[in-house]
């Protein structure tokens, strides 16, 4: 008997439909396990990229994480409320704003991270470590030509 609620094969078929079903599904997961501390994805996101690329403009952070800059002066009124990050004006121009990790977001990423790394052993738990090195190489090759700045064609 066909599951009434598996997917049609000609979609399944296709890769980027794969792609697509396991990211949410994963993305619903670690949202679930954050919500349980009151935090959500983009909080993780933010507190990752002032630990790896160290303080940030508040605008700047929020090109580099695509966020509306609306929805990341939110994240970092939240964050800020809770000692994760600390915010300081500018005194040469009262319009910028830098963001620093704190030691509390240190300890709440490292968290974070943890929660992050336990989803993806539930998502990968059929793959050994030999394919989830393969998967993880072939979706950073794939992740690094869609972000690509791409080039202009070049007039003859």
């Amino acid at each position: 008997m066909v599951d009434p609620q598996a997917p049609p094969p000609s979609l399944t078929a296709l890769t980027t439909y794969l792609l697509s079903r396991t990211g949410k599904t994963a993305r619903s997961r670690l949202a679930g396990r954050f919500a349980e501390r009151r935090l959500r994805l983009w909080h993780h996101a933010v507190l990752a990229a002032l630990a790896d690329f160290g303080p940030h403009a508040q605008r700047e952070l929020a090109v580099r994480l695509a966020v509306d800059p609306s929805d990341m002066a939110k994240i970092l009124d939240e964050l800020a409320a809770a000692d994760r990050v600390d915010r300081v004006r500018d005194p040469a121009d009262r319009r910028r704003v830098t963001v620093t990790l704190t030691e509390a977001g240190r300890a709440l990423l490292a968290e974070l991270d943890a929660e992050a790394a336990a989803v993806q052993d539930e998502v990968l738990a059929p793959l050994d470590g030999d394919e989830r090195e393969q998967l993880n190489a072939l979706l950073a090759k794939v992740f690094a030509h869609l972000t690509e700045p791409s080039e202009a064609p070049t007039a003859p």
